[in-house]
C-alpha cells in the first residue's frame, strides 16, 4: 500500500496530490478509510509515475547551473552567457554579458536580474497593444517571482506577471497578457470570460500547451 498523509474536509470527492515527493489525499469528513485505501490503490500506477516524475525534476534542479559559456532563453530563444570586461550585465539581443570571474550562483542572481528588467520592458509594450485591441485600461503592471502563477490581476485592475514567462515564446507570452486582461472584462473562468480569450486568440488552447511545456521544463530548473 503507498503510504499517504490524509486530510479531511467538507468536500465531496476524493482527490490525490504529489507535493514534494509525497502523496496526499484530501476526503470528505465520511468517507470509510477503507474507501480511501481502495481508491489510492486504484491510482497506484498514476502516482508511481508522478512520483517518478518528482523525483526526476528534483535531480536535474540539484544539477542546475548557469555558468559562462551556458545558453538560457530569452522570449522563447536560446542565447550564450559571456564574460565581458568591465562591471555591467545586460542583454545586447545576441547574448548575456556580464563580468568576468563570477560564481555560478552571481551569473544565476544576475541573470534573474536582468530577466526581471527585460520582462517589465517587454510586458508593459504587449499589455499596451492588447489594452487596446480589447478596449481596457490596466492600471499597472508589474513583474514579480512566481513559481507556479504566470500572471494575475488584481481587484484594483493591476496586472502581475511572473519573469520567468519571459523564457516563454512570443505566443505563449500573448496568451498570458490576454488572459489577465481578460479578467477586467470578466473576473472569473466562465464561458464569457473564455469567450473574451478566444476573440483576441482564436488559437489560445493550443498556446496553453507551449505554457504547460515550459512549467514542466522550469520544475527541473534551479532559478532560486
Amino acid at each position: 500500500m503507498i503510504d499517504y498523509s490524509l486530510t479531511r474536509s467538507q468536500r465531496k470527492t476524493a482527490a490525490i496530490y504529489i507535493r514534494d515527493g509525497r502523496v496526499e489525499v484530501r476526503a470528505p469528513l465520511r468517507m470509510p478509510k477503507q474507501d480511501i485505501d481502495y481508491f489510492v490503490l486504484s491510482k497506484e500506477e498514476w502516482i508511481t509515475k508522478a512520483l517518478a516524475v518528482q523525483v526526476n525534476q528534483a535531480r536535474h534542479r540539484d544539477a542546475f547551473v548557469v555558468d559562462y559559456g551556458h545558453d538560457i532563453a530569452w522570449r522563447g530563444t536560446m542565447y550564450p552567457i559571456v564574460a565581458r570586461a568591465g562591471t555591467r550585465a545586460g542583454f545586447d539581443g545576441t547574448v548575456f554579458y556580464m563580468p568576468p570571474v563570477l560564481t555560478a550562483e552571481q551569473i544565476k542572481a544576475t541573470c534573474v536580474l536582468i530577466y526581471r528588467r527585460l520582462a517589465l520592458t517587454y510586458f508593459i509594450g504587449r499589455v499596451a497593444y492588447f489594452s487596446e485591441k480589447m478596449g481596457v485600461a490596466p492600471s499597472g503592471v508589474k513583474v514579480n517571482s512566481a513559481k507556479t502563477r504566470w500572471g494575475s490581476c488584481s481587484s484594483k485592475k493591476s496586472i502581475n506577471f511572473s519573469w520567468r514567462l519571459a523564457l516563454a515564446d512570443d505566443g505563449v507570452i500573448d496568451y498570458v497578457v490576454v488572459h489577465e486582461l481578460a479578467h477586467l472584462v470578466e473576473m472569473n473562468h466562465s464561458a464569457r470570460f473564455w469567450a473574451v480569450v478566444e476573440m483576441v486568440l482564436p488559437d489560445y488552447r493550443s498556446r496553453e500547451a507551449g505554457l504547460k511545456a515550459l512549467q514542466e521544463q522550469l520544475a527541473g530548473e534551479d532559478w532560486d
